[in-house]
């Protein structure tokens, strides 16, 4: 109970301060998204599991071309692009879906910003694990059968901006070693692990290490 008081008063105060901070690298990020590329501003995308598998709408500065997660799914010249998306535990490295303004946002995580708005408003935080997609988590089971208990251990708690395997080794990880990280979490999380994980995070986000 207490860790809970604590961690929402944390993601509340700290949520709040850094869309103030990031406020003017946010907004000149959105101008540019529109300028380079047609599309909204927000990612066109479907939504993600949450804490007891709730589902909601997760904000994210779009940095693909427009309604792009279905047309790798349903458009022919993706096709062989999808078997490679299913194969690498729903990562590519070589993606030509995301735009050139698209490429800097996701290398240094600018497009994860808007994020603090579903903190603030009660669906994520800001660690946790990752916010699956539906589709992904069972995809990912039927090729892992093994993490069926990981995956339920990991949506007891909030999925987070950054998280444990964000900072060690963000998407260089496959589903089975990254949602193991992301049980480990749920069973071991205190303030204490939160704040050791927020001092990498900068890191990770300058060095762009395994983002894609």
């Amino acid at each position: 109970m207490y860790y809970e008081i604590v961690k929402r008063t944390i993601d509340i105060l700290g949520s709040t301060f850094l869309i103030i901070i990031f406020c003017p690298l946010m907004f000149i990020s959105a101008i540019l998204i529109k300028l380079t590329s047609p599309g909204p501003m927000f990612a066109d995308i479907p939504q993600r599991v949450g804490k007891n598998g709730k589902m909601f709408r997760l904000y994210k500065f779009r940095s693909m071309i427009v309604n792009a997660h279905e047309q790798i799914r349903t458009d022919p010249k993706f096709s062989k692009l999808y078997k490679e998306y299913k194969s690498s535990s729903y990562k590519l490295f070589k993606d030509p879906r995301i735009t050139k303004i698209g490429k800097v946002i996701r290398k240094y995580s600018i497009d994860e910003m808007p994020q603090f708005i579903n903190v603030l408003k009660g669906e994520m935080s800001i660690v946790g694990p990752r916010a699956y997609f539906a589709d992904e988590l069972e995809e990912q089971q039927r090729k892992y059968p093994h993490t069926k208990k990981l995956v339920r251990e990991t949506l007891s708690v909030k999925p987070g901006i950054s998280g444990y395997w964000q900072v060690s080794g963000r998407s260089e990880v496959n589903f089975d070693k990254r949602i193991e990280m992301d049980a480990y979490y749920a069973r071991k999380r205190s303030i204490l692990f939160d704040v050791l994980i927020l001092l990498k995070t900068p890191w990770a986000m300058i060095s762009g290490k395994g983002a894609v």
